[in-house]
């Protein structure tokens, strides 16, 4: 196995014997991108000669006995999400220059361990896509395929991590950034609970709904990283008080499990036969495993076919007013061609604002304009609530969910980016937890005929991240 190919707890262990040098693993991850980034185009920006310095330094604390999990480790973060001195686009060229002076409380939690920051990777412009096509960077392919997209808005993270370009990478979900990309590059990505990990120094898009999450290659990546990122944080008031378990001390616990199966889920108009067949085949297969407790339930929860409106609502609500602080003027590229204060916002915003951006800023505006209010940012935050109470229902009768997490495998650049609402219906499974604030995991569960892979869907109640990574670990390889 290539040093790139390894997992964390591989490169840790290996950093601890004295197998190779973080500086070894570090050469080996910036070859890679180097060999494949220009067919993928999952870094918007690689940091060759600080992730030099940064592998030295962490070597140097092995050498020292202060090595801790994630020391020395190369990892990735999706562009959407600020990092010090370094650049950060947003994959918007209206951010084209900006450099932050601050940092993401979970990224310096990381760094502080003494984690190799290797770039950043491309996403949707802000993170509005279910494709990584709406980047004013170019799209981002799909390793397995690349002809296909690697989803969004977080396709670049999760190509880096299925082409071994960094060992992972932390990304952000709001409707499914996180899950929908990690099923269709066959990685496993996990989206938090609303408040479980601070948002600080994350871009916002809709601040309801934001989550920042890890994206890797086995759910025990994913429960070494949750143990570092998550916790309280006093400059993101949105942060649990509530301790952090240890997620990794509970990955092997054979507990009883009872899990739903939402009808509605299974039935869905759009769904693949083929990806239906290969979600149903695994859970056959964890019915079948007699090493495992595990009852299967059929359950109902009949406004998940309100999520995507809901969400469409809520979200570019948010979104336009969140956008308001990018305007040429502070910070940020600004048109050359303003010459007064109404051009230096209307053009540079013109000129740095991708199509979908914009839209969403006019949809988003209207929902909130008088007269309008009521009818729609009220009435789905109404409907919302209605969601919140069908998953609380569901979880009074099974412990976990099991849904596809995405009706189809990837499809071709360019297929769906003129049909605004067939790429909307990507997201259809993952945005009702989203909604309402629950945490959720997509793992590998096996490949259709066209050679891609598909994803499985683990919907927790909420802070129940133990149980999600729990039951995600003991099947991950049934």
């Amino acid at each position: 196995m290539k040093l790139n190919e390894l997992t964390i707890r591989q490169a840790y262990e290996g950093l601890k014997n004295k197998e190779f040098s973080s500086v070894d693993l570090t050469k080996a991850c910036l070859e890679r991108i180097k060999e494949r980034n220009k067919d993928i185009n999952a870094f918007i920006s690689v940091f060759e000669d600080s992730a030099l310095l940064e592998a030295a330094k962490a070597d140097k604390m092995i050498a020292d006995g202060q090595q801790q999990i994630l020391t020395g480790i190369p990892f990735a973060v999706k562009d959407a999400i600020d990092t010090l001195d370094l650049r950060s686009t947003g994959s918007a060229k209206i951010l084209d220059n900006y450099i932050p002076p601050f940092e993401a409380t979970v990224i310096s939690k990381i760094r502080a361990q003494g984690a190799v920051l290797l770039g950043k990777n491309n996403c949707d412009a802000f993170g509005h896509g279910a494709s990584n096509e709406n980047s004013m960077y170019g799209p981002v392919a799909n390793p397995h395929d690349l002809t296909k997209v690697a989803g969004g808005s977080s396709g670049g993270s999760a190509a880096a991590v299925a082409d071994h370009q960094c060992i992972f990478s932390i990304a952000e979900d709001t409707g499914g950034s996180i899950r929908q990309p990690a099923s269709f590059c066959g990685i496993v990505g996990l989206r938090p609970s609303y408040g479980r990990n601070s948002r600080y120094g994350i871009m916002p898009m809709a601040s309801s709904l934001d989550t920042v999450g890890p994206m890797g290659k086995t759910v025990e990546d994913i429960a070494i990283l949750m143990e570092v990122m998550a916790g309280q944080d006093t400059k993101d008031a949105t942060s649990v008080v509530d301790e952090v378990p240890k997620y990794t001390e509970n990955l092997n616990n054979k507990n009883k499990f009872v899990i739903g199966l939402p009808k509605e889920y299974f039935e869905a108009e759009g769904m693949e036969a083929e990806t239906r067949k290969i979600v149903e085949d695994k859970i056959k297969k964890i019915q079948e495993d007699k090493n495992l407790q595990v009852e299967f339930k059929e359950v109902s929860l009949p406004y998940t076919k309100y999520g995507i409106p809901v969400y469409y609502i809520i979200v570019p609500s948010e979104d336009s007013s969140n956008l308001g602080r990018i305007d040429g003027v502070r910070y940020g590229v600004r048109s050359e061609e303003a010459k007064d204060l109404y051009n230096i916002y209307a053009k540079s915003r013109g000129e740095g604002f991708p199509e979908e951006v914009k839209r969403r800023i006019m949809v988003g505006t209207y929902s909130l304009s008088s007269g309008y209010y009521d009818a729609y940012y009220s009435k789905a935050q109404k409907v919302r609530t209605l969601i919140i109470e069908d998953f609380n229902q569901a979880f009074a009768q099974v412990d976990l969910l099991i849904t596809p997490t995405s009706p189809f495998t990837a499809f071709e650049i360019g297929s769906k980016k003129d049909d605004v609402m067939a790429m909307y219906l990507a997201d259809v499974f993952v945005s009702p937890s989203s909604v309402a604030g629950l945490p959720g995991i997509s793992i590998y569960v096996g490949k259709d005929s066209k050679n891609l892979p598909v994803g499985m869907q683990i919907i927790a109640p909420r802070l129940g991240e133990e149980k999600l990574l729990n039951f995600a670990s003991l099947v991950e390889n049934v």
